[in-house]
């Protein structure tokens, strides 16, 4: 029978409750700021493909894909991938967007390290998110201490790629803070909606970076308890 573990609870809260906040403030950024015309009077799209030539990334091609805020570049593909709001708004919001997932193609480029790394964890950290938890539980279950260790540790692969995806996040958006303001025309009030934008998408990394580390934390708790036991 399975039942609820407050001491999971207590680990995970403030991690609970950040995904919260980060995911409040992040809708109400991009709605905010997604009723305000950008200044430069272009779409996301065109945005991207002005970013990308501007770096000689003219092999880059841009899509537009279903989803909201389902935004991302491909580096296997060279692709930018843009949601429906993003890729036909002309807003802050989708300016900003837009300009962020131009910085990963520019960390691409560049062979900037982070990117590497996360780039070539992702097939591991996919292992470790669905077999760590599982592994871990069996051996928990069943008292077999080598087997609970390795669940331990190949769910700490995600926590690895979850504190490895904040600086290739970080980085991105202050490349994209540091080009709309070197390029474009906008006054003070549009790039402080564009770092709104940004700095409320950064959050919900910070809260995902904790989510994995205190799902750790419990599961390492529980092993060394249980020993002591």
């Amino acid at each position: 029978m399975f039942y609820f573990d407050p001491l999971y609870l207590i680990i995970s809260l403030p991690a609970l409750i950040l995904g919260f906040i980060a995911q409040i403030k992040v809708k109400s950024a991009f709605n905010k700021y997604n009723q305000i015309p950008n200044q430069a009077g272009m779409t996301g799209a065109k945005i991207a493909r002005t970013m990308l030539d501007s770096a000689g990334l003219y092999n880059v091609s841009i899509e537009r894909v279903r989803g909201f805020l389902s935004d991302h570049y491909d580096p296997r593909t060279r692709k930018l991938r843009l949601s429906p709001q993003v890729f036909d708004g002309a807003s802050i919001a989708s300016l900003g967007v837009a300009a962020h997932e131009c910085g990963h193609a520019l960390q691409h480029s560049e062979s900037y390290g982070w990117l590497k790394f996360r780039t070539w964890m992702v097939p591991t950290t996919s292992i470790g998110s669905y077999l760590g938890p599982l592994i871990f539980l069996v051996g928990f279950m069943f008292s077999i201490q080598p087997i609970a260790w390795l669940g331990v540790g190949l769910f700490s692969l995600v926590a690895v790629f979850t504190l490895i995806t904040l600086p290739v996040e970080i980085n991105a958006s202050t490349r994209a803070k540091k080009w709309s303001k070197q390029y474009l025309n906008l006054d003070r009030d549009q790039q402080a909606g564009i770092k709104s934008v940004l700095d409320a998408a950064a959050l919900t990394y910070v809260a995902a970076m904790m989510q994995a580390v205190s799902t750790l934390l419990y599961f390492v708790f529980l092993l060394t308890g249980s020993r002591r036991r």
